[in-house]
């Protein structure tokens, strides 16, 4: 009996699916699997190749209730633009979770990621964020730092933006660029803390190792998502913020223990507790943002369940795209 397998590519992809409120609820009914039964989700498999300065991870997941699971090879050789190249690349398969057969190849060269990873962003601030924001915040100057911002937009709306990054020049474009996609006020922030300060709604996307958001500026009304942190080593929020916030939620606590926020802040002796899971806030088995004046912080490591939802829905939107070849 033959196969078809569809194959789709960056440009396929990036014409069929877009971060949207359909693929924000896509990733939240993945958040929300992750916190019921029957899930199986192996830890991420990492590989740091320190010559390269470079880093490969591969992830998966089963959900019950999803017709297929991805697997997912994510490499990022942070060189490469001095070559002409993109940093980040990649490609995702999507199986049957009836047969095991491959249904798509997705050579996305990481798209997916991205586009996953900020609506992930946007279910966290959905669910954690202020109903009131003014005012967001971005520490990075990145895809991730534009795409957080697109993401918490489509759920938050607020009218204006503060931009903050190591390079001026670079923080700049970044707020333009924002100026131009949401039609919001954009400006550069001086600093990290007058950034903070000013918001409340707050997304750190660095690969940062030393703190970029310090404990002493956190405020009444804020709610902060650091989605930097997917590797051992990385950590953008320092740890004593963890302990002070009203509530501290991980995207998946095995993970965040060995590679996110999560990590660092047992490494200090901080959060010795189990920390809930944002799908349990998703589902509503706990409460998530209970007040306006609550600090809430997102820790969001990046999981398998996450690529096997933008890849179910990029099938689904995909539609003919692509080729289809028969085995």
């Amino acid at each position: 009996m033959s196969q078809e397998i569809r194959i789709l590519t960056e440009s396929d992809l990036r014409h069929a699916v877009q971060l949207d409120h359909a693929l924000v609820e896509a990733i939240e009914r993945a958040f929300a699997a992750l916190a019921g039964e029957g899930v199986v989700m192996p830890p991420v498999m990492s590989m740091a190749l320190h010559d390269r300065n470079a880093e490969v991870d591969v992830k998966t997941a089963y959900l019950p209730g999803f017709d297929g699971f991805a697997v997912k090879v994510s490499p990022g050789f942070f060189d490469n633009p001095k070559i002409g190249l993109p940093s980040l690349n990649g490609f995702m398969v999507l199986l049957s979770a009836q047969t095991g057969m491959v249904q798509a190849v997705f050579l996305d060269n990481g798209y997916l990621t991205d586009i996953r990873t900020a609506a992930a962003g946007a279910v966290a601030a959905k669910h954690l964020a202020p109903r009131h924001v003014e005012t967001a915040g971005v520490i990075g100057t990145g895809v991730q730092a534009r795409l957080q911002i697109q993401a918490a937009h489509l759920v938050r709306g607020f009218p204006r933006v503060l931009v903050w990054g190591r390079s001026g020049e670079k923080a700049e474009v970044c707020a333009a660029d924002l100026r131009a996609s949401l039609g919001v006020e954009a400006e550069v922030a001086t600093d990290p803390a007058r950034l903070v300060a000013e918001s409340q709604l707050v997304v750190t996307t660095t690969p940062a190792t030393t703190p970029v958001l310090r404990a002493s500026w956190l405020h009444p009304g804020l709610h902060v998502t650091a989605m930097g942190s997917d590797q051992p080593g990385k950590n953008e929020i320092e740890p004593a913020a963890l302990a002070q916030a009203h509530l501290y939620v991980a995207d998946r606590v095995a993970q965040a223990e060995a590679m996110g926020e999560l990590r660092a802040a047992r490494a200090a002796g901080l959060v010795q507790a189990s920390p809930p899971e944002l799908g349990q806030v998703v589902t509503g088995a706990v409460p998530g943002r209970q007040a306006e004046t609550e600090i809430t912080i997102a820790d969001l490591t990046g999981t398998g369940a996450q690529d096997t939802a933008v890849a179910a829905h990029a099938l689904t939107r995909a539609g003919v795209a692509g080729t289809v070849i028969r085995t």
